[in-house]
């Protein structure tokens, strides 16, 4: 497939799998919150972030994890921002504490609020990163988003594609195969109802 014809195919694809997901999140959403609990508190290593993502309409609300203590404290948790960068808008990860204020960012999504003392993470800061999809194929690796490409461009830095990043959808939603594009970064696993589950390497 063109990669012409892969855009046009993600495209017809996202209403689709949009309503998928909104009706199985009806059920989906507690059995899929208890599975991050359980698996995810390994993935806070050394102090490092876990990238959270702050849900909009159907995706999986894993605020949950806020909850989630390790040996010396709470867990630190990031949230993605869209900002002004040096070369237009770009997505950074910046630190958040469920207690401090959010602002929308330039996607109008909540963001924790931009200070000169909140400079956007580094990739070694944070230890996973949780990515909501439409839909994963995990032969590949490859994630239907909602077209913003904001993921991709990120991990098209080779040092943000070194931190594990796991797609966030319930298990209706695991497909066999997705049309792709050459800019597409695969993902490492995907977290569904039924756990955390990584790609063979």
């Amino acid at each position: 497939m063109s990669p012409g014809g892969a855009a046009i195919a993600k495209a017809d694809l996202r209403p689709a799998f949009r309503m998928r997901r909104r009706r199985a999140m009806v059920h989906a959403q507690a059995p899929l919150q208890q599975a991050a609990l359980a698996e995810l508190r390994p993935q806070l290593v050394g102090g490092r972030h876990l990238g959270l993502y702050w849900p909009i309409g159907s995706e999986p609300d894993l605020r949950c994890l806020q909850e989630i203590r390790g040996s010396d404290g709470p867990a630190a948790l990031a949230l993605p921002a869209v900002r002004p960068g040096r070369e237009g808008l770009e997505l950074v990860y910046l630190s958040w504490r469920p207690s401090e204020p959010l602002e929308a960012d330039a996607c109008r999504i909540p963001a924790p609020a931009a200070a000169a003392d909140r400079p956007p993470l580094q990739p070694q800061q944070l230890s996973l990163l949780l990515v909501p999809a439409l839909a994963f194929e995990p032969g590949r690796g490859i994630r239907l988003g909602s077209g913003g490409g904001w993921y991709d461009r990120l991990r098209a830095d080779p040092a943000w594609a070194a931190v594990p990043a796991v797609a966030v959808l319930p298990t209706c939603c695991v497909v066999p195969q997705l049309p792709g594009d050459p800019w597409d970064v695969p993902l490492d696993g995907w977290l569904c109802e039924t756990g955390l589950h990584w790609r063979p390497r």
